[in-house]
């Protein structure tokens, strides 16, 4: 044990070992406590939950996470937006990672979109991949897109591709 709390402790174990060289340790030594305070900004916060209780009239935009399990009539941005069992939101959704517990009314873009068995989707939905447990209820199309997140990034580019050439042959 008396071993275990001299490892811990490098600096004192150093100065006993050579006192001479007690002063050129103090560097490594602060070396470790800086790596331990840089640490905690790398700490992830928790989602912001919105409980069952909670009706939202208004936009939700953030850059952290997401749980809705009351109910949002708007639109709602996040990084990652988990709609729990007993939630309803009425409006557009847009997020990097999707989980679909509930119920949304409006359109859904995301990188990654999980409709899990409890889910009730009535709206598109935009998404680089997606997956649609047994049991889950959808009612709209799905169309994959490399930039979900970027309304009408792709689908722009396509869509002047073909006015072009039809304009062309129309003046011919």
């Amino acid at each position: 044990m008396f071993s275990k709390s001299k490892i811990n402790e490098p600096g004192p174990k150093q100065a006993e070992a050579t006192p001479a060289a007690a002063t050129p340790s103090a560097p490594p030594a602060a070396a470790p406590a800086s790596d331990f305070k840089a640490s905690p900004p790398k700490a992830k916060p928790p989602a912001s939950l919105l409980s069952s209780d909670l009706h939202i009239t208004g936009n939700l935009k953030t850059t952290g996470d997401i749980q809705v399990e009351g109910t949002v009539e708007g639109d709602i941005r996040a990084h990652l937006l988990t709609i729990g069992e007993s939630a309803t939101i009425k409006g557009e959704v847009t997020a990097d990672d999707v989980v679909i517990n509930g119920r949304i009314v409006g359109r859904v873009r995301g990188l990654k979109v999980r409709l899990t068995s409890t889910a009730r989707v009535e709206g598109d939905i935009i998404h680089k991949t997606i997956a649609i447990e047994s049991g889950a209820h959808f009612e709209g199309s799905v169309q994959r897109q490399d930039d979900p997140l970027n309304p009408g990034g792709k689908k722009a580019a396509p869509a002047a591709a073909a006015a072009a050439p039809a304009a062309a042959k129309s003046d011919s």
